[in-house]
């Protein structure tokens, strides 16, 4: 895949079809670690961490800026996926716990 080589809008969308199959499946690996954090975890407080948030975030940021990428809207969809992680992770911790 290299879109500066595309000629054809049929190119570009097989092209982000697969990124976005790519993507389901990386984001699979991603919450199956919230699946581990809510089994490693000792107390459902520990569940939302603002300050490890603050720092994923951060990171994101900082990657996306070094590719030259929208920072900001990556950013501002990182906050949206560790926000859905996290609503991801209380669920789990309570149906391990229960």
């Amino acid at each position: 895949m290299d879109p500066e080589s595309y000629t054809t809008m049929a190119e570009v969308r097989a092209g982000v079809d697969e990124i976005d199959r790519r993507l389901v499946a990386l984001l699979d690996q991603r919450f199956a670690h919230m699946r581990a954090a809510a089994r490693i975890k000792p107390e459902r407080a520990a569940v939302r961490d603002e300050a490890r948030k603050a720092e994923v975030i951060e990171n994101v940021r900082a990657e996306a800026e070094r590719l030259g990428a929208p920072a900001d809207v990556i950013a501002d969809l990182w906050d949206r996926l560790v926000e859905a992680s996290i609503a991801y992770e209380m669920t789990e911790f309570d149906r391990l716990k229960a």
